[in-house]
């Protein structure tokens, strides 16, 4: 066999597609992989250049592949579609991952430390429960409003249906409704609790970070702001102006033009576009 020299690696959860060509680029191999297999793969091979997407656990797989001294490299998803040459499956797909990783102009995704992704996590699971409470507070608003009962906007109008559902005036409210919104009302303490929870975990892990303090004194930018920039952006390096890093955070209009013609672009939507 042939020394491999580039790799693609299509990663899943039960099943790997490896295909790796030789420094001619011939195929070399061509095989899928059980997880349980990968490690153990690339652990008797010499070290090579291993592309692989940046999608669900592709950070994981490159640290655990750096150990074994290959280089690795991670691709955004939507810059290796374009070198799909057929239908799309597993073999298409890691055929195209390793055609892409070698291309010049390929743009690639920094690895993320275990850190930078426990942080991340902290963030999504604040979110998570930053929605779930909206929808509690929307759901004991709707099934009061059912028996005639409103309250003002806002955190203080929320206090006072609590009040209310926390009197029992079966005159007011019957007693099989509030043992409903009883369940809904603990709920939604819980849920606060957990948020202040994840803020002050996010903080601590601001307060220990010099980059995320010093991020902090731009106007504006606070502990949330600065800990998901840091985590988002392992290096900061990949991006050739301030104003490349706010094209990517989605704070300037997108570019559209043909013919030598521009069209008027659209603000993408801020704070979503985390590099996976």
């Amino acid at each position: 066999m042939e020394e491999i020299s580039t790799v693609g690696l299509d990663i899943a959860k039960s099943v790997f597609q490896v295909h790796g060509i030789d420094t001619a680029g011939e195929v070399v191999v061509r095989r899928q992989l059980k997880r349980c297999q990968v490690l153990q793969f690339f652990a008797a091979m010499k070290p090579c250049l291993i592309g692989m997407e940046a999608c669900a656990t592709a950070h994981h797989w490159a640290r655990e592949l750096t150990k074994l001294r290959h280089e690795v490299r991670l691709m955004p998803p939507r810059y290796v579609k374009p070198y799909v040459k057929r239908n799309k499956n597993d073999a298409a797909d890691a055929e195209a991952i390793c055609e892409a990783v070698t291309r010049p102009t390929m743009r690639f995704v920094p690895v993320k430390t275990v850190d930078q992704q426990s942080v991340l996590m902290l963030h999504r699971t604040r979110q998570l429960f930053i929605r779930q409470r909206t929808t509690l507070i929307n759901s004991i608003r709707a099934h009061l409003a059912e028996f005639g009962i409103v309250a003002g906007i806002g955190r203080n109008g929320v206090e006072v249906l609590l009040e209310l559902i926390a009197k029992g005036d079966e005159d007011i409210v019957p007693a099989e409704a509030r043992v409903c919104l009883l369940a809904l009302a603990t709920q939604l303490e819980l849920v606060k609790r957990q948020i202040l929870e994840m803020d002050r975990r996010v903080l601590a892990w601001h307060r220990a970070s010099s980059l995320s303090r010093n991020l902090e004194a731009i106007p504006g930018v606070g502990p949330l702001i600065s800990t998901a920039l840091v985590a988002s952006i392992p290096d900061p390096k990949v991006f050739r102006s301030g104003r490349d890093l706010s094209a990517w955070i989605g704070l300037v209009p997108k570019q559209n033009s043909t013919g030598g013609k521009e069209k008027l672009g659209s603000i993408s939507k801020a704070g979503n576009r985390y590099l996976r």
